[in-house]
Order: structure tokens, then C-alpha cells, then sequence
């Protein structure tokens, strides 16, 4: 799980290191990768190309490309740590949704970590200096739209192979992204296609090591180590774009962090 959250991690930063570059093109490239990446996967094990459960693999992939494009936004337009700890909502948000699709039971104490969250998230931006309201709900809005992604996951998970889950976001989101793309293409010079390559290569590593950290132990035991992707953010936004806190917005950001690591704790 830290492998898999300093891969992440360095995802978001080359992100906002590519400013210069459209985000639909950073994101069309970055499906394309893990396109071609995990469609060797389902070829190579005789998996169906588009899976059995059609509608929700659907519902997966135009959430979870909406979803990555809006968090792509506010990589660049809000400091990491802000952008990353606005993306930890996204476990509120599926477990509210998940009271209306799937009936999951939701005991009180959590309403409470809920709102505590919010409160922590207006804390950690109303106390900015320059306080961006705009692309912070942008970001909550991301947030909502993979927790109604991660739903479809659970809607998949007696029905499709993990690789064609995974396959559906890529398969909605390159067209779509590069037909986008197309309208404000930007040519990558020199370096910015090493750049690209990892952001895809280093995203799918992530993404196959927190699918093996979670398969290995208990989500309860490996869930909190996600989140030390805010101090990941923290660092890297420090040393790499002059990022400062005022001590409150830390606080704010702290607040955001604990409520929704001790919900995860408090359901398990």
C-alpha cells in the first residue's frame, strides 16, 4: 500500500508538473497506456473484451473518466495536498450511495466522522491565504463521482473479472478524452513524453499493488496507509512548487484525514 501510494503520489505530480499540457490530453494519454496495458492482461487469461455486466461497467467508466478529469483540474489549479486530501471524500460519498443501491447498513456514529470531514475540508481552504472555492467543489464533485464508480466496482464484483472492471474506465475514457484532446492539442516536446509514459506505467503499478495489498490483508489494517498520500502531497508540493499552509489549513486538512480513516475503522 505505500508503493502503491507513492505511485500515485508521483502520478500527481507530474500532472501538475505538465501545466503547460491540456488535462484531456494528459488524461487520454494515461488511458491509452492502461488500455493497452490491461487489455493484454484479458486477452492473455480468454476474458470477454467488454465484460458480462455491460450497464454498470458503463456506469464505472464515464464516472470514473468524469471523475479523473475533475481531479486532473484541480492537480493544477489547487496545491496537491488540498487537490489529494478533497479526493479521501470519495469513501463518504460510496458509502452514502451505497445506503440507496445496495442497502448497506450505516451505523450513527458515522453521520458524525461524515460531517466532521466537511467541516475539516471548509477549514483546511477558508483559512488559505487565497482561498479557491471553485475548484475545491470541483474536487468534492470528483470525489462523488468515483465513489458512484467504486459502487459500480461493487455492482461488478460477482460478474467480471478484475482486469475488465479496471478495462472499462480506459475503454470510455480514451475515445472520449482524445476526440477532446484533439480541440486543444497541445504537442508534447522531448521530455514530456517520458513524462506521459509514466504517468500511465507508474498509475497502473499503483493500481496493481494496492489491488494486491488489499487482496493480502484485512481493509481495516491497510486502508490507513492510503492516506499518507496528503504527506506524500504535502512534501512534494513543498519542495517542487513553493506550496505553503497556513497552520489552521493543516489543521483542517488533519481533521479530514482521521474522520475518514476512523469511519473505515469504525465500519470494520
Amino acid at each position: 500500500m505505500l508503493t502503491a501510494t507513492a505511485g500515485f503520489a508521483v502520478v500527481n505530480f507530474l500532472v501538475k508538473f505538465l501545466d503547460h499540457i491540456p488535462t484531456s490530453e494528459i488524461v487520454f494519454f494515461r488511458s491509452l497506456i492502461t488500455l493497452v496495458l490491461t487489455a493484454g492482461m484479458v486477452i492473455h487469461k480468454g476474458l470477454p473484451f467488454f465484460g458480462n455486466n455491460h450497464f454498470w461497467l458503463l456506469v464505472r467508466g464515464v464516472f470514473g473518466a468524469s471523475a479523473l478529469i475533475l481531479f486532473f483540474y484541480t492537480l493544477k489549479e489547487l496545491p496537491m495536498a488540498t487537490a489529494t486530501t478533497v479526493q479521501y471524500l470519495s469513501p463518504v460519498f460510496t458509502v452514502v450511495i451505497a445506503m440507496f443501491l445496495v442497502g448497506e447498513k450505516v451505523k450513527p456514529i458515522r453521520w458524525v466522522f461524515f460531517v466532521v470531514s466537511f467541516a475539516g475540508l471548509l477549514m483546511m481552504e477558508g483559512y488559505q491565504e487565497k482561498p479557491n472555492w471553485t475548484f475545491l467543489w470541483l474536487g468534492v464533485l470528483s470525489a462523488f463521482l468515483s465513489a458512484v464508480a467504486y459502487n459500480a466496482i461493487i455492482k461488478c464484483r460477482d460478474t467480471d473479472h478484475p482486469y475488465t472492471v479496471v478495462m472499462a474506465f480506459p475503454l470510455i475514457a480514451a475515445p472520449i478524452t482524445g476526440i477532446w484532446a484533439m480541440n486543444e492539442w497541445v504537442q508534447p516536446q522531448g521530455v514530456d513524453w517520458v513524462y506521459l509514459l509514466l504517468i500511465g506505467l507508474f498509475t497502473q503499478v499503483a493500481q496493481v499493488f494496492m489491488t494486491m495489498a488489499l487482496h493480502a490483508e484485512k481493509a481495516a489494517v491497510i486502508t490507513p496507509f492510503k492516506y499518507l498520500g496528503t504527506v506524500y502531497a504535502l512534501l512534494l508540493g513543498y519542495l517542487f512548487f513553493d506550496e505553503t499552509f497556513t497552520f489552521m489549513s493543516l489543521i483542517g486538512m488533519f481533521i479530514v484525514v482521521i474522520s475518514v480513516v476512523v469511519n473505515a475503522l469504525v465500519k470494520s
